[in-house]
């Protein structure tokens, strides 16, 4: 076993928490290793509640004045009144992400059974389980293939005729219509999620049977003294297909053609295809515990242990997680992911676009796996009809808008009767920043026109939107620092509010990115020339009365100082309007900003808590990233890696995992900065293949933290500017590159495909 790239464990798992999961970007299953009777909890990507459903408030327009003028006059209670009632969606919620079910394999009539070992390995994304029974050695596998759209498990022993195991389906509270086997090696399963265009589900399953007998009995697919046995599951909906159950059957029938070992190396080389494009190696301050089960290193953690190696882990596990929850053509990651047992999960796993949705793509194009960014683009295409209807019937504005969430069918209304969340209009804006973000890294201008209305469309919802403040600034009302409270003078309460700062900052951001977009597609200049005079009359990031950045236009006192949103931190990460190069007396105030919130208890939830590592990473600050992440360890995650919010929530996995590549590598404002905030313990190290914008990719090794050498590949021909040592030293193979060197930054030319040696 390759300890340094396997979640391990000595027992199986007795909770959903510990359980492992597997996943093809729309397959999704939780492996819990249990030897005689394995349950395996399924779930498909577009297995939701129901069908599309218009919410808007019909009552929003003919009272968004009222509300506009009663914030004005800081009558807070009786405007949130006003939109409690007349802003909300009707009905309130959204459709909500449900599980398809859950597969069974159980060794019948045994009784003893001595357990050896669970793994999930990084390297191959194989899940695997060792037990034996009555002397005789089992293994027992569980992918989730990509190339053959199925979960596949295969169950094999050391002696020939021992496998014989039962294998059913269930699950989903009973709110299913068939089960049953259809012959003697097949079982059909399917059902339907509400009515109203509600989203119908199946599920086939095949069972490979080498020597022995496979049959049916009762509501079984019964294995008999087999060699070993391949169980094939596949599942779709009607969300894609109308023939999804016949689809079921031949895609099931087509994966049944090939023996296992063929399923098996198709999985590794496409899995491959994308894990290995990068790597991280830092020394081991484990002590030798790296070989422990991953718990016990956890606990060790948790004691206050030093564990590089299980950071690393850490590190891969997200990438893995990315690979297994989003490829082209899915749906993107939700707030579990593909991830879920609750027939009502917490927040409905929908995508919560005030940060949760966006910060599962922090990570995607840092870490090389810029394709996999594209089921979130597609979703955004979803919600622009429904973004159009909402900024035309709530607030009379052009554009589209969406709020602080969404669902599979791009639903934009209100969502939830929540007054410190609702009524936040900027989730659309903040999407189609991800956007922007894919061309920075790729460069690919093909892209870039083809989204370029979209990105300009919800520019388009703000020209209208915004209203002058009482300094004469471009300000959105109403609106909210997502779920967040202020105090007034007077000492009342509200969260509703005129011009908060994220708002600004967001807004700022889309401008530009339009802005800059239009320049260089050559398109738009009349309407890019409204965008620079409207970019500035907005607000810009200031500075309040601790020192820190003001979270509200009026520099109110938070209700609650440890609030785990860092909303008005926007502008330090993901943004970089603030940044310690180029704006450091902000970036003074954007830690005591951090300060104030932490010494108040704040980071108490994982994902708030892997947006502080990378708030500490722009600050440049590697004693309190590795504070930070081991707080993430320590605090925020489950036995199985899985982030806790509590309860599981898959942001954190993917803000951490962004994190500590931001902690190696950060290209903000046109620069690529090594290792601008390495963690004190990782004394040395390397990595390899992660991307910077501009489009470029980059390895480094380092000792004592210090950079030797660095690779950069230059994947577009554009200019590079890499902040370093003014005695640097750069080659193009043997041949020296010249470079102009300012502001503590070499700068040269690149050609497309070649790479660039830099010695320090």
């Amino acid at each position: 076993m390759n300890f340094s790239k396997v979640l391990w464990y000595k027992d199986p798992a007795d909770d959903w928490n510990k359980a492992l999961p597997v996943g093809n970007g729309r397959i999704g299953a939780m492996v819990f290793s249990q030897p005689l009777r394995e349950r395996i909890q399924l779930n498909e990507d577009s297995v939701w509640s129901g069908g599309y459903r218009e919410r808007n408030n019909p009552s929003a327009l003919e009272n968004l004045e009222r509300v506009r003028q009663l914030i004005r006059s800081e009558k807070i209670p009786e405007a949130e009144a006003v939109i409690f009632d007349a802003f909300c969606g009707t009905p309130p919620n959204e459709r909500h992400y449900m599980p398809l079910g859950d597969m069974t394999a159980e060794h019948y009539g045994e009784e003893n059974c001595v357990f050896k070992a669970r793994s999930l390995d990084l390297e191959t994304a194989i899940c695997l389980t060792e037990y034996e029974i009555n002397g005789v050695n089992f293994k027992r596998e569980v992918i989730c293939s990509a190339p053959d759209n199925a979960l596949v498990m295969n169950i094999s022993a050391d002696k020939k005729g021992s496998v014989s195991v039962r294998i059913s389906i269930d699950g989903r509270d009973d709110y299913f219509d068939s089960n049953s086997p259809v012959n003697d090696t097949d079982i059909s399963y399917y059902g339907g999620c509400g009515g109203n265009g509600g989203i119908g589900f199946a599920a086939y399953i095949r069972v490979v049977g080498k020597g022995g007998k496979v049959r049916r009995y009762g509501n079984f697919i019964q294995a008999e003294q087999c060699d070993e046995i391949t169980v094939i599951l596949t599942a779709q909906t009607s969300y894609r297909y109308k023939n999804y159950k016949e689809l079921c059957r031949l895609q099931a029938e087509e994966c049944a053609k090939k023996d296992y070992e063929a399923i098996r190396s198709a999985h590794i080389a496409d899995y491959r295809s994308y894990f290995d494009r990068a790597e991280l190696s830092v020394c081991d301050t484990s002590g030798g515990s790296s070989r422990l089960p991953t718990d016990e290193r956890l606990a060790l953690v948790r004691e206050g242990k030093s564990d590089s190696e299980l950071v690393r882990l850490y590190f891969d596990f997200g990438r893995y997680l990315m690979i297994a929850g989003s490829r082209e053509g899915t749906l993107p990651l939700n707030l579990q992911g593909i991830w879920n047992q609750d027939m009502w999960p917490a927040w409905g796993g929908r995508y919560t676009v005030n940060i949760n949705t966006e910060m599962n793509y922090w990570p995607v194009e840092s870490c090389n796996l810029s394709e996999l960014h594209t089921p979130l683009f597609a979703l955004i295409e979803k919600m622009r009809p429904h973004g159009r209807e909402t900024a035309k019937k709530m607030y009379d504005c052009s554009g589209f808008v969406c709020h602080h969430n969404t669902d599979l069918w791009g639903d934009t209304a209100p969502q939830d009767l929540w007054i410190p969340a609702t009524q936040w209009p900027m989730g659309a804006a903040w999407l189609c920043l991800h956007i922007w973000e894919h061309y920075l890294f790729t460069c690919d201008k093909d892209f870039l026109s083809e989204k370029y209305d979209t990105i300009k469309e919800a520019s388009e919802f703000f020209t209208d939107f915004l209203i002058e403040d009482k300094c004469g600034r471009l300000v959105t009302c109403p609106s909210l620092s997502p779920e967040n409270t202020y105090i007034t003078q007077s000492g009342s309460k509200g969260s509703v509010c005129i011009g908060p700062s994220m708002d600004s900052q967001i807004i700022y951001s889309l401008f530009t990115a339009v802005i800059s977009a239009g320049e260089i597609l050559d398109r738009d200049s009349e309407y890019c020339s409204k965008l620079r005079e409207m970019r500035e009359r907005l607000p810009k990031p200031e500075v309040g009365k601790y020192g820190q950045i003001k979270e509200w236009a009026e520099d109110y006192d938070e209700a609650e100082p440890g609030h785990r949103h860092i909303s008005q931190l926007f502008a330090l990460y993901p943004a970089d309007l603030i940044s310690m190069r180029k704006t450091p007396e902000l970036a003074k105030a954007a830690r005591a900003t951090l300060e104030r919130r932490l010494s108040h208890g704040g980071g108490h939830t994982g994902w708030s808590r892997a947006w502080i590592i990378n708030h500490w990473a722009r600050l440049f600050d590697g004693e309190r990233v590795e504070e930070n992440i081991n707080a993430l360890l320590s605090h925020s995650t489950s036995d199985n890696m899985f982030d806790m919010h509590p309860p599981f929530q898959i942001d954190g996995n993917f803000g951490g995992c962004a994190g500590i590549t931001e902690s190696m590598l950060q290209s903000e404002n046109g620069e690529i900065i090594l290792l601008p905030a390495l963690c004190p313990s990782w004394r040395s190290g390397s990595f390899r293949g992660l991307r910077a914008r501009g489009g470029f990719e980059v390895s480094c090794r380092w000792k004592e933290g210090k950079a030797e050498l660095c690779e950069v590949i230059s994947l577009c021909g554009n200019k590079c500017r890499l902040v370093c040592p003014e005695s640097t030293e750069i080659f193009c193979g043997n041949s020296p590159v010249k470079y102009h060197y300012s502001d503590g930054a070499a700068e040269f030319e690149t050609i497309r495909g070649k790479t660039y040696s830099v010695r320090f």
